[in-house]
């Protein structure tokens, strides 16, 4: 007599936190398949293809330059090229610009995909942003080209960029993911965005630098957490007489660890209802 068993899988989304990052791992396949795929969809058909990825920052960094620089006569450091200061700043606040803007649309963008099969939610929103990094990184050749071209060469503190890179990565995946779930239940989200990101690019100190701000107002300035981010790339790539405010550099921080801690809670809360909303 033959006795069969059967075994019952339960399958679903934030079974236990442990289960749910070795999940991550587990469907990592998935996350290299959807960030190639968004990489090589983002310039499809296109004539000059990841040409934008430099045209965009550059042409930015020229009307900043006359704005800011040339009609308001705003200084920059000794030695420092007005165009440096800006585009230094550029980097980090188009690369969270863009992300804001991919993660926003990235759950409701594969919601074919979220209510068939169940993977960590959390694979999408994470692309999104590495396709982003991906510009980022192609950005970075006008920096190096305005180096070259200025006959500029950084300091020691150069080193260091790693780490604010990193930093402005923890803080385009914290808003991200909060405005990944956001944007599935309130679809206004998609629409609010570019406002954000518009109105922030102004209150950001990158066509100026934020030595500017009187210093009375510069720890409040500071609850910006892009304040802290730019400031560290400038600190970086400038180096020389660009000096880091370091309470609000640490408020900053503060804030793009709890943005990123508040996310990823906040992403995690929601993500098991995405299939039945979105």
């Amino acid at each position: 007599m033959v006795n069969h068993s059967k075994t019952e899988l339960v399958i679903e989304a934030g079974r236990t936190e442990k289960q749910y990052w070795q999940d991550l791992w587990c469907y990592r396949e998935l996350f290299y398949f959807l960030a190639w795929r968004d990489i090589l969809v983002r310039y499809k058909q296109t004539a000059i293809g990841m040409t934008w990825a430099l045209i965009r920052p550059f042409l930015t960094m020229i009307v900043f330059t006359v704005v800011f620089g040339k009609l308001a006569k705003l200084p920059s450091p000794v030695g420092v090229p007005y165009q440096i200061l800006v585009f230094a700043a550029l980097l980090p606040w188009q690369f969270f610009a863009a992300a804001l803007g991919e993660c926003s649309t990235s759950v409701v963008a594969n919601s074919n995909l979220i209510s068939k099969i169940y993977f960590p939610r959390l694979i999408v929103p994470a692309s999104a942003v590495i396709v982003s990094f991906v510009d980022f990184l192609i950005s970075g050749i006008i920096l190096l080209g305005l180096m070259a071209w200025f006959n500029f060469v950084p300091s020691w503190r150069i080193l260091a960029l790693p780490l604010f890179i990193l930093i402005a990565f923890a803080a385009s995946m914290g808003a991200g993911l909060w405005f990944a779930a956001l944007n599935v239940k309130y679809r206004d989200f998609r629409y609010a965005v570019p406002f954000i990101t518009q109105f922030g690019l102004y209150i950001s100190p990158v066509g100026f630098s934020s030595s500017l701000v009187p210093e009375k107002w510069r720890f409040i300035y500071s609850l910006n957490p892009m304040v802290g981010v730019i400031d560290g790339f400038r600190w970086a790539i400038i180096g020389g007489e660009a000096k880091l405010y370091w309470p609000g550099f640490l408020l900053s921080l503060g804030l793009v660890i709890l943005l990123l801690g508040s996310g990823i809670w906040y992403f995690r809360k929601t993500e098991r209802t995405f299939a039945d909303v979105i």
